[in-house]
Order: C-alpha cells, then sequence, then structure tokens
C-alpha cells in the first residue's frame, strides 16, 4: 500500500491523496460503502461500482460467523466472494465489543449528544441486568452468536488471522470501543487494553505476513504461524507473483473516548508503533467530535491515511475531510434509505410522508443517480407504501450516490484550492 498526498487545505489538516492498493487506487477523501456480510444491503456490486465507489468496507465479526472466513478465503477473498473488483477494508470486530457488549439491546449510539438522557445512565452493568452477546476480558472477548448462540473467543491474534483470510487490501488492529458516557476510570482501563491488543495485533500481522514470504519463496515455515499459514492457503491455484502484493496493510485503531487526554496519549502511543494507516474510532458526544478529532490528527504521523471509523453523515464528513480524515464509512446512508430517510442538498426528507405521495418531481433536482433520472417521488412512496422490494433499491441507489460524489466533490474543492467556499455554499443549504 502507498499513499501520496496531492494537496493540502491550507490553515487545516485537511488534504486529498491517493491511496493505491493491489486492487486500485482509492481517490482520498473517499467514502467507503459498508458490506457487512460481504453485501451492501439492496444493491449488487456492479451497482455500487457504478455510484463511483472506489472501495467497500466487509464486517469481520459477521463474516466469521457466516459463512466463515475459511469459505470465504476459498473462494479467493472478500473481493472474489462479492464480486467486487476494486479495493476492500474489513474492521477488527471491536465496534462488536460495545455494539453486543454495553449496548446490547439498550439502543446506545457510539455517538450521542451531550444533551442525551442516555448520558444520565450508567452503562456499566451488573451480570444480574439485562444479558449481553459480548464480555470483555484482559486477552480478548468472549462472543455469544446471534445467530445460534454459540461461543466464540476473539483475541487480536484471532482476529487478524480471521482477516488475513478474508484477504482485505486493508485489516484493522482488534480494539475495544467503548461507550462515550463511560465514566474515565473504565475509558482508562480499555484504552490500556486497547494498547495492549495494538502491540499484539501488529505482532501477528507480522508473524503472518513473514510465513507468507517464506512461503512464496517455497519453504514451510515452521511453528505455530507456518502451520496455520500453510493451511490456509494451500490452495492448488495459488498464484505467488499476484499473492505478493495481496499482503495486507494493516491500520491501528486510536480510542479515549471523549477525554482530551486520553486521545492524545493514545494518539502518540499509536501513531509511534509501525502501522501502515490509522484508524479513529468512537465514541464521541456529537458536539465534540470535531474537537476530538483535531487533538488525534494533529499527533498521527501526517504521511499515512486515516480512517474515522462509523461517520458518514454529510456535516460529519466537511467536520472530518478539515481535520484531516481520509476515508469515512458508516452504514447510514443505507440504512436511512431503507427507512425512506433519503438525502437532497437542502438536508433529508421522508418519503413517506403524505406530501409525496402525488410529488412527480425527482428526488433532487440535477441529480443524475439512476433513481431520479427514471423515478418521481410518487413512485418511490409509492413503493414504500407498498412494502415493495424496489423501495429499498432505489433509495439505496440515491443516499449512496449522494454521499460518494459529495465526497468527490468535496476531494476536488480541495485539488482546486476552494475548499471552505464549497463548504459554505453547502452548509447555506443543507438542513440536518
Amino acid at each position: 500500500m502507498e499513499f501520496k498526498i496531492e494537496k493540502k487545505i491550507k490553515q487545516s489538516l485537511g488534504r486529498a491523496g491517493i491511496l493505491k492498493t493491489a486492487h486500485g487506487d482509492i481517490h482520498t477523501p473517499a467514502f467507503v460503502p459498508v458490506a457487512t456480510k460481504a453485501s451492501v444491503k439492496a444493491l449488487t456490486p456492479g451497482q455500487v461500482q457504478e455510484l463511483g465507489a472506489e472501495v467497500i468496507l466487509g464486517n469481520t465479526y459477521h463474516l466469521y460467523l457466516q459463512p466463515g472466513e475459511e469459505v470465504v478465503q476459498k473462494a479467493g477473498g472478500i473481493g472474489k466472494f462479492m464480486n467486487w473488483p476494486g479495493p476492500t477494508i474489513t474492521d477488527s470486530g471491536g465496534f462488536q465489543v460495545f455494539s453486543l457488549g454495553v449496548a446490547y439491546g439498550k439502543e446506545i449510539s457510539k455517538v450521542v449528544k451531550i444533551t442525551d438522557p442516555s448520558l444520565l445512565i450508567p452503562e456499566r452493568f451488573d451480570d444480574s441486568d439485562a444479558p449481553r452477546l459480548a464480555k470483555v476480558g484482559e486477552d480478548g472477548v468472549s462472543f455469544k452468536s446471534h445467530l445460534d448462540g454459540s461461543i466464540h473467543y476473539i483475541t487480536p491474534e484471532k482476529s487478524v488471522q480471521i482477516q488475513h483470510n478474508l484477504r482485505a487490501d486493508i485489516i484493522f488492529a482488534f480494539d475495544e470501543c467503548t461507550s462515550p458516557a463511560e465514566d474515565l476510570r473504565y475509558q482508562k482501563e480499555a484504552l490500556e487494553r486497547t494498547h495492549k491488543w495494538a502491540e499484539r495485533s501488529l505482532a501477528e500481522h507480522q508473524k503472518l505476513n513473514s510465513a507468507h514470504e517464506a512461503f512464496l519463496a517455497g519453504s514451510r515455515p515452521g511453528g505455530l504461524a507456518g502451520r496455520s499459514f500453510s493451511r490456509r492457503h494451500a490452495a492448488k491455484d495459488l498464484d505467488k507473483e499476484t499473492s505478493r502484493a495481496k499482503l495486507p496493510a494493516i491500520f491501528g485503531i486510536v480510542q479515549g473516548g471523549r477525554d482530551e487526554n486520553l486521545r492524545k496519549k493514545s494518539a502518540k502511543f499509536i501513531g509511534s508503533l509501525p502501522f501502515d494507516g490509522f484508524g479513529i474510532g468512537g465514541s464521541f458526544a456529537k458536539e465534540d467530535m470535531s474537537t476530538a478529532v483535531k487533538w488525534v490528527n494533529d499527533i498521527l504521523p501526517p504521511d499515512k491515511p486515516r480512517h474515522l471509523l462509523g461517520i458518514g453523515e454529510p456535516l460529519d464528513i466537511f467536520m472530518g475531510v478539515e481535520n484531516g480524515v481520509d476515508l469515512f464509512d458508516c452504514v447510514a446512508p443505507t440504512r436511512n434509505a431503507r427507512n425512506g430517510s433519503l438525502y437532497t442538498k437542502r438536508g433529508k426528507i421522508n418519503i413517506m410522508n403524505k406530501k409525496f405521495r402525488e410529488d412527480f418531481s425527482k428526488i433532487e433536482e440535477g441529480c443524475e443517480c439512476y433513481t431520479c433520472k427514471n423515478y418521481t417521488c410518487a413512485y418511490v412512496a409509492h413503493l414504500f407504501h407498498g412494502k415493495e422490494m424496489l423501495a429499498a433499491t432505489l433509495a439505496t441507489i440515491h443516499n449512496l450516490y449522494f454521499i460518494i460524489n459529495l465526497v468527490k466533490n468535496i476531494r476536488q474543492s480541495i485539488l482546486n484550492e476552494a475548499f471552505f467556499e464549497f463548504k459554505e455554499e453547502f452548509l447555506q443549504n443543507y438542513s440536518n
């Protein structure tokens, strides 16, 4: 993986660049559609590509449970498995530590507003409280499968091994994503754990890469790593030359919650390790997210790419870009679409509202997506009211096109030295 910065935004941390991978270039800043189970919900990979996406992100935890990472490996990796020709990213499974742990069954987000009542509720629960599907230990996390109730134990080493099997271009170190409401004592404990897991993830990644190189050189490495590697890469059609280019890059994840000292401490520690790039993990308060991102990116090595994990609303993207973020991923555009919430330059609209039943205009005038070029608000509203499957497809096409191309236009504004003008024009019209 190579990262080249093409243009910087004056008086800010923002930049436009090119991230080169074995499966193609990613022009940054870029939005990364989420293909949780090797599928962007409601769309084919071809449709996602037509929308302008250059890279997708798969979920390690879900693919580990179904169909199993070894099935994906035998298929040639996540890209081949889902017929996606471009670069791929996998997360570490660390977010499931949060979503299946303290957040399970409680509708707690990793990004909250300071005025959100959930911040007033203690987020650490006794074993006698509502059940969780994930429990954190010092060495790893025990998960109870949401599919069949089976127990699984994921360590940093296991997470990296799974991601190597998935054969993504970029993988992430295992981390603990905490709730924004956790007290400072627990945030400190979790951060120390995340830092130890980062070192272990990196060591396992380097071990597997060394075994890979030895395999390509024709030797059979001994020890656990060698045996593990040989089992996973014994496919008859292994092409040594192309496989050499497919060793994944690994990103370390900065945590620390909402505390300035912890965020800066994490950025210094993770930034000092030989990761290929960096992820910035939640948890955040909506009102101070930009401050936390700037704390981190002021410290991280400027010559390596940065990925803001799980953030993708339009206003948050402008904030992230201005503060030095290169990649964004989020399920919000696709999830909102399936619920009838559609992006426009004026803000989000609810296509289920009565006024759209006889609105024969486009969702967005001037939009070049397939949906807007061929269908009216009235038709899309009809599909939603009729609970037709096509509703989710047409809405998802529009929302992903909007977000992907918004970020492309932000990138172009950086190259044209007009970022702040473009941002001001967008914010004048957009209502969140």
